[in-house]
């Protein structure tokens, strides 16, 4: 078992990326971080039980604003 269990792997994002909602259309710019990133972020914070604004820049995630932000749409 890995010691990271908020990586998605190859065979876990096959399996959910088709249940991913669309992109808004009237987004007014490209996603800044891609769905599998914000994913591992969300599961990064539930899994320490941390507040989102503490998610670590360095996993490269993205900000636990827009992580929450993408768990939210």
């Amino acid at each position: 078992m890995t010691t990271r269990p908020w990586i998605v792997d190859d065979d876990l994002w096959a399996l959910i990326e088709p249940l991913r909602p669309p992109w808004p259309m009237r987004s007014p710019r490209p996603r800044p971080v891609g769905d599998r990133l914000c994913l591992q972020g969300i599961l990064y914070v539930l899994h320490q039980d941390i507040a989102w604004q503490l998610l670590p820049l360095e996993l490269g995630v993205g900000s636990g604003q827009t992580c929450w932000r993408r768990l939210d749409r």
